[in-house]
């Protein structure tokens, strides 16, 4: 009866998604457009939901609105700032919990000026795929003692656009920012597929999704490092917006389908079904140069390993273990002091 009446309630883009009860979903970059909507209708349907945020004051806020649009709700708040390697760390490692459902990568930064993360990284490389990289390697125990466990990872439909180099990946060259960014979302494609190919290798249940949530009204393009660029740029961002951006629920869609879907098969691309991706109802997505290319994908598993020290241990003897490097190896090429 409870799952009924969630779902006959469900303000959200997904109707008649099943009932939640009884999993465990991290969900990064909660406090603000796809990911809090994400969040918040994860707990209606009845999950224990953690809001991953950088921000503790806009966490907070968060919380707040979850539990009071929806009463009753089973979530928390964790401090997680994916520009740091150490407080990934430090959140993998203070997880209260055994076991981890569902994992939803969906924090990221778009289109930001030229600026680096704690470790050196550029910020879009550095935050939108190196961050989830490490995330989902250190939550990998927890995910792995979960009976079905899935780690969703949003990516955008702009990663048709990457011209992706492998050579370039940390701005070692130049930066163009519309480029860097549709090559990080690329990046979340491969990874997202990559992992799946090597679970399936292994043995193991997990189901590894990417998702592109569509043009979506949210504050990736106004909030964080856009805040200094001025009243002009804001305002004729938020302009843009409102005219050709949909509803952030209706962003979510994707996001909340492959969480949720019961069906879905691990190593899915959901996008909208619409003209160039941009809008409409999530649909698979099965041809797509990316998911194919393999030995890319490969390559840049293997230089995150060695970038962000974490490595996914994914032979079926050893799948509960994921390691660290006592030796730091030099960064690549690092902002200006």
């Amino acid at each position: 009866m409870r799952s009924a009446a969630r779902t006959a309630s469900v303000t959200a883009p997904i109707p008649h998604l099943p009932d939640q009860s009884g999993r465990l979903a991290v969900v990064t970059g909660a406090n603000s457009g796809i990911g809090y909507v994400t969040a918040r209708e994860l707990a209606r349907l009845g999950a224990h939901v953690v809001l991953a945020c950088r921000s503790p004051e806009r966490g907070r806020s968060a919380l707040r609105r979850l539990l009071t649009e929806v009463p009753g709700a089973q979530a928390d708040l964790r401090r997680l700032d994916l520009a740091s390697l150490s407080s990934i760390r430090s959140f993998a490692e203070s997880l209260d919990h055994d076991r981890l459902d569902l994992l939803v990568n969906n924090a990221g930064v778009a289109m930001v000026p030229l600026a680096w993360t704690a470790d050196g990284f550029e910020s879009q490389f550095g935050i939108n795929h190196l961050g989830a990289f490490a995330l989902t390697g250190l939550l990998l125990p927890r995910l792995l003692a979960a009976p079905d466990p899935r780690v969703v990872t949003v990516s955008s439909e702009g990663q048709r656009f990457a011209r992706f180099d492998l050579d370039n990946l940390n701005a070692e060259r130049r930066y163009r920012t519309a480029f860097a960014y549709v090559q990080s979302k690329r990046a979340n494609l491969y990874f997202s597929t990559e992992l799946q190919r090597r679970v399936d290798a292994a043995g193991l249940r997990l189901r590894s999704m990417a998702v592109a949530p569509g043009l979506t009204r949210t504050n990736v393009l106004t909030g964080g490092a856009h805040s200094e660029r001025g009243r002009l740029y804001a305002t004729l961002t938020r302009l843009l917006t409102r005219l050709a951006f949909r509803p952030t629920p209706e962003g979510a869609k994707t996001s909340l389908y492959a969480a949720a879907s019961p069906h879905l098969p691990g190593g899915s691309y959901v996008v909208p079904d619409g003209i160039l991706q941009l809008r409409g109802e999530p649909v698979l997505r099965r041809r797509e140069r990316a998911m194919r290319d393999t030995v890319t994908a490969r390559r840049l598993w293997q230089l995150s390993e060695q970038l962000t020290e974490v490595h996914y241990d994914l032979h079926p003897v050893m799948a509960h273990s994921t390691r660290r490097h006592a030796v730091r190896r030099p960064l690549p090429h690092r902002g200006p002091a």
